[in-house]
């Protein structure tokens, strides 16, 4: 059974021996919701590619310590996959979230598409992006990730054509595309960028400011997925032929 995983702001200076004091939310929720009991092994993490084993030395209401055993450093994962997600309505935003860092994306960009259903204005809008930003982090303590994935500020759609063009390899999801996700080559390294549309899908200005920025429209399959999960499912299928999901992984 995996050891479970709690988010600390750092772990600079963290060897064999070190205690490591885990307090706030991390800390209350790990004591009074999981009932976290001294002489528990835990991992630590940072977020950032560094984990430390250990175990729990102390215990209160909204603290606790552990002594480090191990710390190991994971390289950033490569290459790297950031999803640019269409604002949808209801909860599925915070649906695709978490799929996506289940799945290893490295960023959440959240899009005001023409033909959103969904506004984040004002109050509403500090709302959700906080909302997307706690499900990324506890789908990602639920992964066992050590690399924790960003959830972006509200980006526009120029925004996200700026961040195509930046991109190794990009794709938008369109259920008129021609071109088969599958028949695509997916770099080993670099950015590999994924664009997925509202429930009322693409407006054709959009799928055209995309195509000037270099990105490729193309299609999953006859069927149509809701925008929750195409994300994941193009991803995934992507991830299938990169190093990071391919032979020899373990």
């Amino acid at each position: 059974m995996s050891l479970p995983v709690h988010l600390v702001p750092s772990l600079d200076g963290a060897d064999e021996g070190t205690v490591v004091t885990v307090e706030g939310a991390e800390a209350h929720h790990a004591v009074t919701v999981r009932r976290l009991k001294v002489g528990e092994q835990v991992v630590l993490t940072d977020g950032l590619g560094t984990s430390a084993q250990g175990v729990v030395s102390s215990a209160g209401r909204k603290v606790f310590e552990v002594t480090v055993s191990t710390v190991s450093t994971a390289p950033g994962p490569s290459p790297t996959f950031v999803v640019v997600q269409a604002l949808p309505k209801g909860d599925r935003g915070e649906l695709a979230v978490e799929v996506l860092t289940e799945v290893g994306v490295s960023s959440i960009v959240p899009w005001a598409a023409s033909r959103s259903v969904a506004a984040w204005r004002g109050e509403r809008a500090a709302k959700s992006l906080a909302r997307w930003r706690s499900t990324a982090r506890e789908a990602a303590k639920q992964a066992r990730r050590s690399w924790f994935p960003v959830v972006e500020e509200l980006a526009s759609t120029s925004d996200v054509a700026a961040l195509l063009g930046s991109a190794d390899l990009a794709v938008v999801l369109h259920e008129a595309a021609s071109v088969p996700l599958a028949s695509l080559d997916v770099p080993a390294t670099g950015l590999v960028a994924v664009v997925v549309g509202p429930e009322g899908g693409l407006t054709d200005e959009e799928v055209a400011l995309f195509a000037d920025s270099g990105a490729q429209a193309v299609r999953l399959g006859a069927e149509v997925l809701r925008t929750s999960t195409a994300g994941v499912a193009a991803v995934s299928a992507l991830l299938a032929r990169t190093p990071r999901w391919g032979p020899g992984t373990g």
